[in-house]
């Protein structure tokens, strides 16, 4: 009995492998010869605590329950084996005693300054040993560790030390059978399983082997159509780009034939108003020229007249002294006036001269700051529609900029969006993992400190029975 509870609190540790299902327990049904059917169940028990060395602890393990097809399963004793739920607190063992039952009662074992031990055992008749102030059982049961108590189908009944001893022997043998033949059952059932698979293993493998050219031929065609399609894409681009230069181009040219339009319009304007202007300066150089040649008849005129009212001859008799030569006289006069006249005459010619130069300069400097004026204006012009042609091909520009930023920002916002939705569920992964980690540490916590308490309770049973052989 030592043996099997050492080899109990040995096989205590963490769960082993990755199948390892916390929340649902197993369980294993067993067919026995007489054609009965038996499942046993590991199910956890809830937290009992336990005072230790003056510490409370708080301890949960698992225990079996069993049934039968044909009816409760028994060890011994004819009780069902039920589960049972025990907490115990130990302290050094002092003097005890054992009170026992029948049907229906328990067992104890009780000292004077221990608390209490408690426990239930999962097979039939439980055997109860417990000591303590506050009374208990202490029984096996299987999974992740035992309890010692133990219900029997009498009143409570004393009885002494040795007959108790001799009863949980013999108790504890049975299970130990009973555990013997579970466990070969479910060894056959293992070899069975294993069998079975064995036999329902992989087909042979088909010969793929006359596909793969077929494959890689259509693989190559695959690889060649999606290289075609990718040129047929870049000359859609290149030719899209392409229009839209030439339709950039178009409406430059379009400007520049309308502003040329507007140009010609104001030239034939500036020209209509040349030609009105040249036809009244042509009309009054006529009436200029008509004027001075109206002058210079008159002139011509009233110098013959002078000259015919000189050229006459007047015979007047004075009785008077001598005098001049009345002659001489007059062609002094004469030369006198034609210097005059001449004199005035190139005054006016140089007046006439002059005007005309100042005029003609005028209008020479007036014409040159026209063209100037005007070759100015054609350059100016000529920079706001190159200008406003420019500000178009920017707007453009920035209109398609803003449609491939937008576009950019779309692909990066759902990439983005991606790899966020794929952080979440890794950042989701490793919180189930480190969950997992958690609650597989606690497990292995717990059952350590359930093979630590087992290896006391064995440690005192241990004690126990070392004492009653030596007595």
């Amino acid at each position: 009995m030592l043996k099997y509870l050492s080899s109990l609190c040995t096989n205590v540790g963490p769960p082993q492998g990755s199948d390892y299902i916390r929340s649902q327990p197993p369980s294993v049904q067993l067919h026995t010869p007489g054609g009965s059917s038996s499942t046993t169940v590991l199910s956890p028990l809830s937290s009992t605590p336990l005072t230790y060395s003056s510490q409370q602890v708080s301890m949960s393990y698992y225990s079996y329950k069993s049934s039968s097809g044909g009816g409760p399963m028994n060890f011994s004793g004819g009780s069902n084996i039920i589960s049972s739920r025990v907490g115990y607190v130990s302290s050094a063992p002092k003097a005890f005693s054992v009170y026992g039952g029948g049907s229906g009662g328990g067992t104890r074992i009780s000292s004077s300054s221990v608390r209490s031990v408690s426990s239930g055992y999962g097979g039939g008749a439980g055997f109860g040993g417990g000591y303590g102030s506050g009374g208990g059982g202490y029984g096996s049961r299987g999974g992740g560790g035992f309890n010692l108590s133990s219900t029997l189908d009498g009143g409570a009944i004393h009885l002494n030390e040795k007959a108790t001893m001799q009863n949980l022997n013999d108790r504890l043998s049975t299970y130990l059978d009973k555990v013997r033949s579970l466990e070969e059952a479910n060894s056959k059932l293992e070899i069975q399983i294993r069998e079975y698979y064995e036999k329902k293993g992989p087909a042979a493998e088909r010969d793929y082997s006359k596909y793969w050219a077929i494959i890689n031929d259509l693989k190559d065609k695959i690889n060649g159509a999606t290289c075609n399609n990718a040129n047929i894409l870049l000359q859609i681009d290149n030719s899209k780009l392409a229009a839209d230069d030439f339709q950039t181009k178009f409406e430059h040219e379009l400007m520049m034939r309308q502003s040329v339009e507007a140009d010609i319009a104001n030239l034939r304007r500036l020209l209509d108003q040349t030609t009105l202007t040249k036809a009244d300066l042509e009309m009054q150089i006529e009436g200029l020229q008509d004027e001075l040649a109206y002058l210079k008849k008159n002139h011509i005129e009233e110098l013959a007249a002078m000259r015919a009212q000189l050229t006459g001859t007047v015979n007047v008799e004075v009785d008077a002294a001598p005098q001049q030569d009345m002659s001489r006289m007059m062609e002094e006069i004469r030369t006198q006036y034609e210097g005059i006249i001449d004199k005035h005459r190139r005054d006016q010619e140089a007046w006439f001269n002059d005007k005309s130069a100042n005029l003609s300069k005028e209008v020479a400097t007036s014409t040159e700051i026209i063209q100037t004026t005007k070759t100015e204006i054609n350059d100016l012009r000529r920079t706001v529609q190159g200008l406003e042609i420019e500000l178009q091909s920017q707007h453009s520009m920035k209109a398609a900029m803003e449609n491939t930023l937008r576009e950019t920002e779309a692909r990066y916002s759902a990439m983005l969006s991606g790899y966020q939705n794929q952080i979440d569920m890794l950042e989701q992964e490793l919180n189930r993992v480190r969950q997992s980690i958690e609650t597989q540490g606690h497990d292995y916590k717990m059952l350590l400190d359930i093979k630590s308490r087992l290896e006391q309770e064995i440690a005192t049973y241990r004690g126990l029975l070392e004492g009653e052989e030596s007595r």
